[in-house]
């Protein structure tokens, strides 16, 4: 079937750095690369490379930057819309461990057009994904309008807001928090993790790996690889743990899918142009 991501399109700035700058630090960056990302763009990006059909819905400045180039990713990009002020854009800091420190700017990503993304899911049904963040406006008006057609709805609770979360609750499917934000979640409801209320959960755990909470709790290893740039790996994970249930794996083929994309990514440098094909993951597993 199809993925639909209403997500962010930003344009993504990285700096080098011996080390992440303190408060009032000038440092001198040893390195610098721009490309595209936003966790609404590589999550897209992620799922197209895994093999699954994804449309994008979102917002970029006149300018269309980051448009093209998720087109060059394979993702449908018809609902990307060019009315905003300024492309969303962000300021990426990577030490030489991998560990990463960022400054977003979410320009258009703020200025959607619920109009628009009615019209883009107007065909959504039964077996098909909406996948959602943070950085967008009207989040939970699409999580409702997706759902009530029959769409599958998967909400990364990212940048993490405890009372924004919980308030999606009731619309979404599977939520996705990393280690922290499902312990800030846990802590904000005054309940274990394993027992908060939602249909699925999944909560990613960096070198740890992820587990999956729903009718049964799978949890899943990362595999051991020496990173170089940890920025986007969770996006990566979500897309490809997404791409995997819609191309018909079961929960615990699609976390070991996904973790298996998110290990080979955080080898590269970058955020979407890091995102591995489906070639490269079935490859990456077959050497296990």
């Amino acid at each position: 079937m199809t993925i639909y991501n209403f997500g962010s399109i930003n344009i993504d700035h990285f700096y080098r750095v011996p080390h992440l700058p303190g408060p009032g630090e000038t440092l001198s960056a040893t390195g610098h690369d721009s490309g595209l990302g936003g966790k609404g763009a590589n999550q897209s990006v992620a799922a197209a490379l895994a093999g699954s059909h994804v449309v994008h819905i979102g917002m970029v400045g006149p300018d269309g930057a980051g448009r093209e180039a998720l087109a060059g990713f394979g993702v449908d990009v018809a609902h990307v819309g060019r009315a905003g002020t300024i492309t969303g854009h962000a300021n990426i800091h990577v030490d030489p461990t991998g560990e990463n420190m960022i400054v977003v700017l979410p320009g258009a990503n703020h200025e959607q057009s619920f109009d628009s993304v009615r019209a883009a899911l107007g065909g959504v049904g039964p077996g098909d994904y909406l996948l959602l963040q943070n950085e967008t406006t009207l989040v939970r008006e699409a999580a409702e309008f997706a759902r009530a057609n029959g769409c599958f709805v998967v909400y990364s609770a990212a940048p993490f807001d405890p009372v924004a979360a919980a308030a999606m609750r009731p619309h979404v499917d599977l939520i996705a928090m990393n280690a922290v934000e499902a312990r800030q979640m846990s802590e904000a409801l005054g309940t274990a993790v394993d027992e908060i209320s939602v249909l699925n959960l999944v909560v990613t755990e960096g070198s740890d790996g992820a587990t999956w909470y729903g009718s049964e709790t799978i949890r899943q290893a990362a595999f051991r690889v020496d990173p170089v740039d940890t920025t986007g790996a969770g996006d990566c994970f979500i897309g490809s743990l997404v791409a995997g249930l819609d191309q018909g794996m079961s929960a615990a083929k699609a976390l070991r899918f996904a973790a298996a994309a998110a290990a080979v990514q955080v080898t590269r440098h970058g955020a979407a142009r890091a995102m591995p094909r489906l070639e490269e993951i079935e490859r990456f597993l077959s050497a296990q």
